[in-house]
């Protein structure tokens, strides 16, 4: 489960659909309450939802800080609640919140500096990276769930490196971009010499 906690951060409603249909076919034992079709059906709504919003630039950051909160806590419930999980539950909850915290971070800091770029292609090719990504790690995680382990935690290391250097430089990038507006309006507001 530590790779569909990490991958939660990332993508939560897509996790919880892919989970709740393995988990129905048989090929993982999920927890229980993700097979329920109710809630497989409004996981691949909410995912369809986010797929969409995700390609459109600075909505997707609005989406991702709405989702600040959401991600890690579905990550811990998706950790806590494994059926075949040996540690206590407040080591899982940890855990599973501090791994979609780590892929959430990375995430919403890279799209805050991908933003202040003017063209739109830059924001589709990452989102499109970030799916094909979880898809990976979570085909892994049925294939290989002991190697998806061990790659979740790699990722996890650098998703975390990643979130405070894109973090630090979308900072930067942004007071750039603020100083270059400020720049154009007072050269706006200069009266035209005479004739």
């Amino acid at each position: 489960m530590l790779a569909s906690a990490w991958s939660a951060g990332i993508s939560l409603y897509g996790v919880a659909a892919v989970l709740g249909i393995a988990g129905r076919i048989g090929w993982v034992n999920a927890p229980s309450i993700l097979e329920e079709p109710w809630v497989i059906v409004a996981a691949l709504v909410l995912f369809v939802i986010e797929l969409v919003v995700d390609k459109i630039a600075l909505l997707d950051s609005v989406w991702d800080t709405a989702h600040l909160v959401i991600r890690p806590i579905g990550g811990a419930v998706i950790c806590s609640t494994a059926p075949d999980a040996s540690l206590p539950l407040p080591v899982l909850v940890l855990m599973g919140g501090v791994l979609a915290l780590s892929s959430h971070s990375a995430k919403a800091s890279a799209r805050v500096m991908i933003n202040a770029s003017p063209e739109p292609i830059s924001n589709v090719v990452v989102s499109f990276a970030e799916d094909g990504l979880v898809s990976a790690l979570m085909a892994l995680a049925i294939a290989f769930p002991k190697v998806a382990a061990v790659v979740t935690v790699v990722l996890a290391v650098a998703s975390g490196v990643a979130a405070v250097l894109f973090y630090r430089a979308s900072r930067a990038l942004w007071r750039k971009v603020g100083e270059r507006r400020r720049w154009w309006r007072s050269r706006l507001r200069e009266p035209l010499p005479p004739g």
